[in-house]
């Protein structure tokens, strides 16, 4: 997004080949931005547009992928012109007025065209002059962060104030960091408002950190089986909030190791013997991760805060809820979370709902149930296209030992 609205050709190292990234390079490239990508090096070459939006119109097909939908209707509102965006079945189920009605607060004609405030979302723009805008933070970080990565590219820039409760956090700040990297202010007035002077962003080589999202799932497999898992790249200074799912490990009686030297790397060894009662809304994507973990601790977990996942690509407290008991598991659904207290497991086929992380999250019991089985695996493809092949890797299966939990 910063590379796409930058003066001049930036170069992005540290590319993840994934269903995502690639509907958000082809949202760009109908935007009329120019990219160039090495997909299996994980590098990508985007010729900034100047903070403008070339193409007057475009129909834009975002998928599943929600950060490209919320992302591409933000500096949509820098356009001239008229542009759709639209999505899967699900993606129409996904409410993205908070953010319309900001866009709309700045003079944009933004609309959605499902009950709901969900898309397709249709916008009709001149621009953005800037001002003030007010988003609600309770379903999602990143309507702010969108509307801040537009803000640089506007004619007298933006405040952003944030209203009511506010989710996932870490990635607000992430999002701070990244701009700051292209050239761009984003100054946290207090801590519900944000300042962005009309700047602009500056094309520069970016090194993307290891996702720490997907790092979960092999921190989690040490938890699960009392043996240990190193991941390099990732360490306490991460601008990633996920890296905090090594804390919860911890205080469920993991041992984490922090190294700090070179790119830095995290070591979790032993098994989560303890339950936790913890609240996860600024790591609220490890959540599936988290209660599949607890399935094999010796008392209750207790995730909380949590709330705005039922909105994510499938609801991550209902669904996974009844996910876990179809194992055999005693599983509490409240509003905004789950009470998981272990009980005795046997195999079963796993539903994922189109939904990357429930197949990630569930198949790791089968590190301890054997026969488990996860249906529809092809959906990793959004974030993690061979996280069979490396979860078998670092389990050390062979192809018979791995197959029977990941079914058709």
């Amino acid at each position: 997004m910063c590379a796409a609205l930058a003066r001049g050709t930036s170069r992005l190292s540290g590319v993840l080949d994934s269903q995502d990234t690639r509907v958000m390079a082809g949202g760009l490239e109908a935007l009329g931005i120019m990219l160039e990508a090495d997909w299996p090096r994980g590098v990508v070459e985007v010729t900034g547009a100047a903070g403008s939006i070339p193409a007057a119109s475009a129909q834009i097909d975002c998928a599943a992928s929600g950060t490209t939908m919320r992302f591409l209707s933000a500096i949509c509102g820098l356009g001239h012109g008229t542009y759709r965006l639209d999505g899967t079945a699900r993606m129409r189920q996904r409410p993205i007025d908070d953010l319309l009605t900001a866009l709309r607060s700045l003079g944009v004609d933004a609309v959605a065209e499902s009950p709901g405030g969900c898309p397709p979302v249709v916008i009709h723009s001149h621009g953005i002059s800037g001002g003030r805008a007010v988003v609600a933070g309770g379903t999602s970080s990143q309507f702010a962060s969108g509307l801040a990565m537009a803000a640089p590219c506007s004619v007298k820039g933006l405040e952003i104030e944030f209203s009511g409760r506010l989710v996932s956090l870490p990635y607000l700040e992430m999002t701070r960091r990244v701009m700051a990297a292209f050239g761009a202010a984003c100054d946290a007035i207090d801590e519900r408002t944000w300042r962005i002077p009309p700047s602009g962003y500056a094309a520069c080589d970016y090194a993307i950190e290891p996702d720490a999202s997907a790092a979960s799932y092999f921190f989690a497999a040490a938890a699960i089986t009392g043996g240990d898992v190193t991941v390099t790249g990732l360490s306490r200074r991460s601008m990633q909030g996920d890296i905090a799912f090594c804390d919860a490990l911890e205080r469920m009686g993991c041992e984490v190791e922090w190294n700090e030297t070179g790119h830095g790397s995290t070591t979790v060894r032993g098994r989560a013997a303890r339950g936790i009662d913890i609240d996860m809304n600024a790591i609220s994507d490890t959540v599936p991760t988290l209660a599949v973990v607890a399935l094999f601790a010796d008392g209750p977990t207790t995730i909380r805060n949590v709330a705005h996942i039922r909105d994510k690509e499938t609801d991550r407290i209902g669904d996974l809820a009844r996910e876990l008991r179809r194992l055999g598991a005693d599983v509490d659904e409240s509003a905004d979370g789950l009470r998981i207290t272990p009980r005795p497991l046997h195999p079963a086929a796993m539903a994922t709902y189109d939904d990357h992380r429930m197949a990630m999250s569930l198949a790791l019991a089968g590190l301890r149930v054997p026969g488990l089985r996860i249906l529809d695996p092809a959906c990793v493809g959004k974030t993690f296209p061979d996280y069979w092949t490396r979860l078998a890797h670092m389990a050390r299966l062979d192809t018979a030992g791995w197959q029977p939990f990941v079914g058709k």
